[in-house]
């Protein structure tokens, strides 16, 4: 699929990058793929666009000067949703993984084809659209838990869950499929829409998630690991996952 095809109503993107090349050829893909795209060189003045007018995704960069791509990327979770796609001059997994873990939706590593990225950018807005545009789902419960998909809320024994974007779909869609098994590939497509990717994207959330809703995240009982599969969604005896 030519970057030039996908379909998608005009949305604003912000591109934070303090190399002028890269920024210069993201914004160019980005923009014959027809989006509205906006460029900051640094931290600050990314946070400053953003509170200005809230884009419709961010692709930031890891390594700014002055304030990083970690705390930019904390401090525009902090001010509502947005989906965030993390660009990277490391190999390190553990920098991808810290990324992922301070709220990105995905990452991307220099050097990066900049078709893959235009699609990971429409696949990105593509599901966040379907989310907000499609017909609202009942309430679901599972225990102490109450998920509400029409106003994505979530609380657990009546207390709202700080819960990202994604975390929000993946603990719904675990929700909605109480007792099956989902291997990380299938959560990927299902859940993020994706069909490519790292898996460890859907490992760091399942981590995130455990860490909110698990009396003991080391033992987890709710989101159970089914080795060699992937995960199961297990409510406990008389607390099964209703609509």
């Amino acid at each position: 699929m030519s970057e030039h095809n996908v379909p998608h109503p005009v949305a604003r993107i912000l591109v934070v990058d303090d190399d002028p090349t890269v920024a210069e050829v993201v914004t160019g893909y980005l923009e014959r793929a027809r989006f509205a795209v906006e460029h900051a060189s640094d931290g600050v003045d990314a946070l400053r666009r953003a509170g200005e007018r809230r884009p419709d995704l961010v692709v930031l960069d890891l390594m700014l000067p002055g304030l990083d791509g970690l705390e930019v990327c904390r401090r525009l979770r902090a001010a509502g949703p947005v989906p965030i796609i993390m660009l990277t001059a490391r190999s390190d997994e553990e920098d991808r993984v810290t990324g992922l873990e301070v709220g990105a939706d995905d990452y991307v590593t220099k050097p990066f084809s900049p078709r893959e990225l235009v699609l990971r950018v429409a696949s990105v807005l593509r599901r966040d659209r379907a989310a907000t545009t499609a017909a609202p789902r009942g309430t679901l419960r599972a225990g102490d838990l109450t998920v509400d998909p029409k106003t994505r809320r979530a609380t657990r024994a009546g207390k709202e869950l700080a819960l990202t974007l994604r975390e929000f779909d993946l603990l719904a869609y675990f929700l909605e499929h109480p007792g099956t098994a989902h291997g990380r590939e299938a959560l990927m497509r299902r859940v993020w829409g994706w069909d490519f990717g790292d898996l460890s994207t859907v490992t760091v959330h399942v981590r995130r998630l455990r860490a909110k809703i698990e009396e003991d995240p080391a033992r987890p009982a709710l989101i159970q690991t089914v080795w060699g599969v992937g995960y199961r969604f297990e409510p406990g005896p008389g607390q099964e996952a209703l609509g």
